[in-house]
C-alpha cells in the first residue's frame, strides 16, 4: 500500500485593502493572530501563520493590502505584498463579494497574472451578499487572471475555510514540516503585542487618527510572580494626534490600554501591566529609516 505523501508549502494571501485577508487567516488558524479593523491597510507587516491538517503543513503569509500609495510607508507595504507572489507556492487573491470590482482589483490581478505559482480566487464576505450579487462577482472577478480554482468564501461565518485550506493543500508540494507543531505563527510576542495596541487605537480613533500611528512595543519584563509588565510606544505625527489619543485627563488612552490588555493578557497567558507613552514623531511615514526601525519594510 502506497503512503500518501506529506504536503507542505507556503500561500500569500493577496489582496485589495479591506479585502478580509487577516479575517481568513484568523478563521484558518481558529484563532485571531492577525488584526482586522474597518480601516484600510491595518496590515502593515507581514505574517506567516501555520496550519497543520493530517497529511500537510500549510503556511499562510498574510501581506499589506494593495493601494496606490500616498508616501513611503505605502511604497514600501506595496512593494512587501507585491515580493510575496514570487515566493509561494500558492497565490490567493481575495476580492470583497460586496464591492465590484474595479481599477484596482484589475490592478492587483494583473499581478497575480503573472505569478508563476499555482493561482486561487477567493471571494470573501458571501455573508453579506445575495446570490445574484456573488455570482456576478464570481463572473467578474474571474477575469482579472488565469484562476486555477475559485471558492466563495465567508470567514466570520466559517463557510468555505476548510474547503479553501483543502485547495490550498491539494497544490501544495510534497516536502516536510517548516515549523514545529507548536508553533502557530513567525511573529514575536513583541510583534502581537504591537499590533493589538494598534488595532485599539484604530478602532476607537479612526476618525481623527487614521494611517499616522504607529506603535513599538520597547519591553516585556516577567516578575518572579509571573506577571508581565509590559511598555508601549504609541507614535504619532503632529501634536494634535497626540491629544486625541491621549484624550482628556488620559481618558482614551487609558481606554486603548484596557482593551489592548485582554489581548496581550491571552497572548501571555498571564496577567499584564501595560504601560502606553505617547510621542509625536513628524513625518515617520516618509522616513526610511523610521519605516524600517517600526519593521515595515519588505523583507530583501
Amino acid at each position: 500500500m502506497t503512503e500518501t505523501p506529506f504536503r507542505s508549502g507556503f500561500v500569500a494571501l493577496v489582496g485589495r485593502p479591506n479585502a478580509g485577508k487577516s479575517t481568513l487567516l484568523n478563521a484558518c488558524c481558529g484563532k485571531r493572530l492577525a488584526i482586522a479593523t474597518p480601516v484600510a491597510q491595518t496590515t502593515r507587516k507581514r505574517m506567516r501563520a501555520v496550519v497543520n491538517a493530517p497529511g500537510c503543513q500549510i503556511v499562510i503569509v498574510d501581506t499589506p493590502g494593495l493601494h496606490k500609495p500616498k508616501d513611503a510607508l505605502g511604497k514600501e507595504l506595496n512593494r512587501a505584498a507585491l515580493a510575496e507572489l514570487s515566493d509561494v507556492d500558492v497565490v490567493a487573491m481575495l476580492v470583497d463579494v460586496t464591492k465590484p470590482v474595479g481599477t484596482g482589483d484589475e490592478w492587483v490581478g494583473a499581478h497575480v497574472d503573472h505569478a508563476r505559482a499555482p493561482k486561487i480566487l477567493v471571494l470573501t464576505k458571501a455573508d453579506l451578499a445575495k446570490p445574484d450579487q456573488v455570482s456576478g462577482q464570481v463572473e467578474a472577478a474571474s477575469r482579472l487572471a488565469r484562476f486555477d480554482d475559485v471558492i466563495v468564501t465567508s470567514a466570520t461565518e466559517g463557510f468555505n475555510v476548510e474547503a479553501f485550506e483543502r485547495l490550498v493543500a491539494e497544490r501544495l508540494p510534497e516536502g516536510p514540516k517548516w515549523f514545529p507543531d507548536d508553533m502557530d505563527s513567525d511573529a514575536t510576542d513583541e510583534d502581537l503585542v504591537s499590533e493589538f495596541v494598534r488595532e485599539k487605537v484604530l478602532l476607537n480613533c479612526r476618525e481623527e487618527v487614521p494611517h499616522s500611528v504607529a506603535v513599538s512595543c520597547d519591553e516585556i519584563r516577567w516578575a518572579k510572580d509571573g506577571h508581565a509588565s509590559v511598555s508601549c510606544t504609541i507614535l504619532v505625527e503632529r501634536e494634535g494626534q497626540k491629544g486625541i489619543v491621549v484624550g482628556r485627563g488620559g481618558s482614551m488612552v487609558k481606554r486603548i490600554g484596557q482593551a489592548a490588555r485582554k489581548d496581550v493578557e491571552r497572548l501571555l497567558g498571564a496577567k499584564v501591566y501595560l504601560e502606553l507613552r505617547v510621542q509625536v514623531r513628524p513625518q515617520w511615514r516618509r522616513d526610511a529609516n523610521e519605516i524600517r526601525r517600526l519593521g515595515y519594510d519588505a523583507a530583501e
